[in-house]
């Protein structure tokens, strides 16, 4: 890989925007015309579409058409003028560009962690190449250092399948898992819960309809992450998770000092 990853570090929103928009816009330089891309879902993927959408509007860019990996995706495509097409309907996925919410060394992710994994896992997979983009502060030692790792999960028994989930890492101090409830802001700003009429937590659902679950570690997953991905995927119930393993070819990595690197799969 071109650079050891380091430990994320914490970066003022500002300067974090900016190597989001950095990150992306160098990935966009790998676009050619009349190439069909898989577009990304999240902050630092928006960055990647509004570059997309400049560039064909000056004709800088020609024939590029996107497949989208969320509705909130395909929305922001249409305002920026990139043609659309469907999963099935694209002969071929040239490249796709995205975030990820953390990179390991050896360049496997976790992503989804906004509800979009498993349209992002399919299109992703089904393309030629696929060019990850973020800052450094989604550099891990291990993945599951810096938040949840997600789960996909149908609604049928989600809570018993959540129970499932928790007996594969019962013997793991400091694991938890819960499922994911819709939150809103309140007027003072802070964060409150959505709740149904009877007074319990209304569960996130993904664009497919899906609940997530999410999947805490102390201190990162440990062990051999096939195995683990294995362990989750024969649990009747679940759908998909949010490790990406072994997917990207690239890795861009905007840094704070103003430079960036460029990770290549092994």
């Amino acid at each position: 890989m071109g650079s050891a990853a380091s430990p994320p570090r914490a970066l003022d929103a500002a300067t974090q925007e900016d190597l989001k928009r950095v990150s992306a816009h160098r990935a966009v330089d790998m676009v050619g015309s009349g190439m069909t891309l898989g577009l990304g879902t999240g902050s630092t993927a928006a960055h990647a579409l509004d570059r997309l959408g400049a560039l064909l509007r000056t004709g800088a860019l020609r024939a590029v058409a996107g497949v989208p990996t969320s509705l909130k995706t395909e929305a922001h495509a249409a305002r920026v003028g990139i043609p659309m097409l469907a999963l099935a309907d694209a002969a071929e996925i040239h490249l796709s560009i995205d975030g990820a919410d953390e990179v390991d060394p050896d360049l496997n992710l976790v992503k989804g962690r906004g509800g979009s994994l498993l349209r992002e896992k399919m299109i992703e997979g089904a393309g030629a190449r696929f060019v990850v983009i973020v800052d450094e502060s989604k550099l891990v030692p291990r993945l599951g250092c810096t938040g949840s790792v997600p789960v996909e999960v149908v609604p049928f028994g989600s809570a018993y399948t959540l129970g499932l989930i928790r007996k594969v890492f019962d013997k793991l101090p400091g694991f938890h898992a819960r499922l994911r409830t819709v939150k809103s802001k309140a007027g003072d700003g802070q964060e409150e819960l959505f709740l149904t009429d009877n007074g319990q937590e209304e569960l996130f659902l993904t664009d497919n309809g899906n609940h997530i679950v999410e999947m805490f570690f102390e201190d990162g997953i440990h062990g051999n992450l096939r195995d683990i991905s294995d362990s989750l995927l024969r649990i009747t119930g679940v759908v998909e998770h949010g490790m990406f393993l072994g997917m990207a070819t690239k890795v861009i990595v905007a840094k704070k000092d103003g430079t960036v690197a460029v990770l290549s799969k092994k």
